[in-house]
């Protein structure tokens, strides 16, 4: 099923179905389906819109971003376009935070340098409360690897990170789940 966006040079995007991981065990276990409508795409003004829903489900205590935890989402973008993440806190018990670290193992336990200038959400550190919203928006000049992670001191390092690649070999960004596990 194709949903079309309704603002003027955005592309239609592909509401997924729900995707299907290996447990440990080599069975298959349903994951949190990926909602394609969290990605926006301008083509003219290079610019892609992602909607960045902390706590979304309870997975991991809450601790996930947009239902996926420790990478199991990926959004990647070509080098060069702008990056527009509308964060929200769902979570109606703890604060979050999101930032755009390095990706680095072992993993931090609290904020660090954001791998790109205004790449972090206002009160990196203490979270922002249920329902609180802030925009990241940068460009994202550096090809590589990098974390989309919790800031908030013990959460990231809990598994509160998904994934952001910057690549300069594809022309249009995409959101796709990964398989989880370390950076």
């Amino acid at each position: 099923m194709v949903k079309a966006l309704s603002v003027a040079g955005l592309v239609a995007v592909a509401v997924a179905e729900p995707v299907v991981a290996r447990a440990q065990g080599g069975t298959a276990a349903p994951t949190q389906a990926v909602d394609q409508s969290w990605l926006q795409v301008d083509t003219v003004t290079k610019t892609v819109t992602f909607q960045l829903v902390a706590g979304l489900t309870g997975l991991n205590g809450a601790l996930n971003f947009n239902g996926f935890r420790d990478g199991g989402l990926t959004l990647t973008v070509p080098l060069g376009w702008t990056v527009v993440m509308h964060f929200r806190n769902h979570d109606g018990m703890l604060p979050h935070s999101a930032e755009v670290i390095a990706d680095t193992h072992p993993l931090p336990t609290g904020p660090v340098a954001p791998a790109f200038p205004r790449a972090f959400t206002l009160r990196l550190d203490q979270g922002l409360i249920s329902e609180q919203t802030d925009d990241l928006r940068f460009i994202a000049d550096k090809g590589g690897s990098y974390l989309i992670f919790c800031g908030v001191p013990g959460h990231g390092a809990a598994g509160m990170w998904v994934r952001f690649e910057v690549s300069g070999s594809i022309r249009k960004p995409s959101l796709a789940a990964t398989p989880a596990g370390p950076p």
